[in-house]
């Protein structure tokens, strides 16, 4: 019976072993969690830059393409 519970012990030590890496990874996973890096918002800044100056050349060539439009 004591050969059982040792046995049980060593599996239990080694499964904690296997798991103690991964749940490190999964630990520093959730301590980042909810960051925002410099370069993710340099991009989104970039992005909704470019998407206002395209957004505004439409803008600019549609309301002088109207003006151009001749009425019956």
């Amino acid at each position: 019976m004591i050969q059982f519970f040792a046995a049980l012990q060593v599996l239990g030590a080694q499964v904690l072993d296997y798991f103690g890496d991964q749940t490190d990874v999964i630990n520093r996973a959730r301590d980042e969690r909810g960051s925002v890096t410099i370069e993710q918002v340099l991009w989104a800044v970039a992005v909704i830059t470019i998407s206002v100056i395209v957004i505004g050349a439409i803008t600019t060539f549609v309301r002088s393409k109207s003006q151009e439009i001749k009425a019956p």
